[in-house]
C-alpha cells in the first residue's frame, strides 16, 4: 500500500523552490564552497553537488509536516555535500531545517536538539584543535555553531515566545469566558431579585383587591360593596405607586433617582394593621434589637408574604406572627389555619412563587427555612400552616 505524504504548506513550497533555484544559479555560475582539489572532495565533478541540493530542497517541503524526518534526511544530504565541491544553498537550507525541527517538532525533540548541537559545537571546537594543534582548527567549531547551534537556539527562542503567546491567548479566552459567565450569573441573580421584590411589593395589594372584589360581587349590600370598593381603590393606588417607583428606578440609567429606603421591622405594625383592614385576624409578637439591613429586609418580606398567603389561602382564624432574636440569629415564625381555603381550587398557604422567594431570601443569608402543614389538635381541622425561618446575624453587625 502506497504511503501518502502530508501535503506541504505553501510557504514551504516557496522556500524549497527558492533554495533549489538559488543552488542552481550558484552551480551555473560555478560558485562552490570548496575547490575541486581539496582533499575532502571525493566527487570533483561539479554535477555531484546537485544530488544533495535536490534532496535537501525536497526536505524543505516537509519542514512543517514532518520536521524530524526532514532534519534527519537533510543531515545525510549535508554530509554528502561535504564530499563534493559543495553548495552554499545546501548549507543555508540545512540551517532552515534545523530551525524548523526545533520550532515545529515535538516538544521532546525541541528540547534535545539545542543540547545536541551545543555538544557537537563544543566537540567540533576542541577535537580539531587537540588533533591538529592549529588555531585555524577553531573555525570548524565556529562553522558547526553557525550551521547547527545558531538555528537550533533561534528556533527554541521563537518556540518559547510562540508558546507564551498561545498561553496568554488561552488565558485571555478563559478570562473572557469567565467574565461572560459571571455577567450571565449576575443578570440571572438580579432578575431573580427584581422578581422577588416586585412579587412582595404587589402581591399583597392584588390579593386584597381580588378578595374584596369577590365580596362586592357576591353580596347584595350597598354598604358592604361600598366598603369593599374603598379597600380595592386603596390597594390599587398603593400597588400602582410601588410599581411605578420600582419601574422608575429600573428605567433610570443616569443614577439620579434616589434609592427607596428598604422596609424595616419597625414597619411590621403598619403591615399588620393593613392585613387586619383586609379581614385577617393577626397577632404580632416582635422582640429584637438593631439588626443588619439585609436581615431586617428579609424578615419583613417573609412576614409580608406570609400575610398575603394567609389572606388568599388560609381558612378563617388567628394568624400569629412571632419574631424573636437569639444570640446570633433572628427566628421568624408565622402560623395560620390550614384547610378550607377561601378561593376556588384550594391550595396550601405559601405555595407558588411566594414560597420560592422566601426560600431564596433565606438562602442568600445562609439561614434555614421550613414551611408546611403541622398537626395541631387545638385547631379547627387539626392542622396549621407554619412558616419558620432562621436568619443568621453576622457577629459585630447587631447592636
Amino acid at each position: 500500500m502506497a504511503v501518502r505524504l502530508p501535503r506541504p504548506h505553501r510557504d514551504d513550497v516557496r522556500i524549497a523552490a527558492a533554495g533549489l533555484l538559488g543552488g542552481l544559479f550558484l552551480y551555473i555560475v560555478g560558485l562552490g564552497t570548496r575547490p575541486a582539489d581539496e582533499p575532502i572532495v571525493l566527487w570533483s565533478d561539479s554535477r555531484a553537488l546537485l544530488i544533495p541540493l535536490g534532496v535537501i530542497a525536497g526536505c524543505e517541503l516537509l519542514r512543517r509536516t514532518m520536521p524530524r524526518t526532514a532534519l534527519l534526511v537533510g543531515t545525510v544530504a549535508l554530509v554528502a555535500d561535504l564530499f563534493t565541491r559543495g553548495s552554499l544553498a545546501t548549507v543555508v537550507m540545512f540551517t532552515d531545517l534545523m530551525y524548523a525541527a526545533v520550532l515545529y517538532g515535538p516538544p521532546a525533540s525541541a528540547r534535545r536538539i539545542p543540547w545536541i548541537t551545543g555538544l557537537l559545537t563544543v566537540a567540533g571546537t576542541i577535537a580539531p584543535v587537540a588533533i591538529w594543534r592549529e588555531p585555524e582548527a577553531l573555525l570548524i567549531g565556529v562553522a558547526v555553531g553557525i550551521v547547527a547551534l545558531a538555528p537550533a537556539a533561534t528556533g527554541w527562542i521563537v518556540r518559547n515566545h510562540r508558546d507564551a503567546a498561545e498561553a496568554a491567548r488561552l488565558r485571555a479566552e478563559q478570562t473572557a469566558l469567565l467574565a461572560e459567565m459571571d455577567r450571565s450569573q449576575a443578570i440571572t441573580a438580579e432578575r431573580a431579585r427584581m422578581a422577588r421584590e416586585l412579587h412582595d411589593m404587589v402581591a399583597n395589594h392584588l390579593s386584597a383587591i381580588a378578595i374584596h372584589s369577590t365580596a362586592a360581587l357576591s353580596l347584595d349590600d350597598p354598604d358592604t360593596s361600598k366598603q369593599a370598593l374603598g379597600v380595592i381603590r386603596e390597594n390599587s393606588v398603593e400597588g400602582l405607586a410601588e410599581m411605578r417607583r420600582l419601574i422608575g428606578i429600573l428605567r433610570d440609567s443616569s443614577g439620579d433617582t434616589k434609592a427607596v429606603a428598604a422596609p424595616t421591622l419597625d414597619g411590621l405594625g403598619t403591615l399588620v394593621d393593613h392585613a387586619r383592614a383586609n379581614g385577617l385576624e393577626v397577632d404580632l409578637d416582635c422582640t429584637h434589637t438593631t439588626l443588619p439591613t439585609p436581615v431586617e429586609l428579609a424578615a419583613y418580606r417573609i412576614v409580608q408574604e406570609c400575610l398575603t398567603n394567609a389572606l388568599k389561602h388560609a381558612s378563617p382564624g388567628l394568624v400569629t406572627v412571632v419574631l424573636a432574636q437569639r444570640d446570633r440569629s433572628l427566628d421568624v415564625r408565622v402560623t395560620s389555619p390550614y384547610g378550607g381555603a377561601r378561593d376556588d381550587g384550594p391550595r396550601a398557604p405559601g405555595s407558588g412563587a411566594g414560597l420560592i422567594g422566601m426560600r431564596e431570601r433565606v438562602a442568600l443569608l445562609h439561614g434555614t427555612f421550613e414551611a408546611g402543614p403541622v398537626g395541631d389538635p387545638a385547631s379547627a381541622d387539626g392542622k396549621t400552616w407554619t412558616v419558620r425561618a432562621t436568619l443568621p446575624i453576622t457577629e459585630g453587625e447587631s447592636e
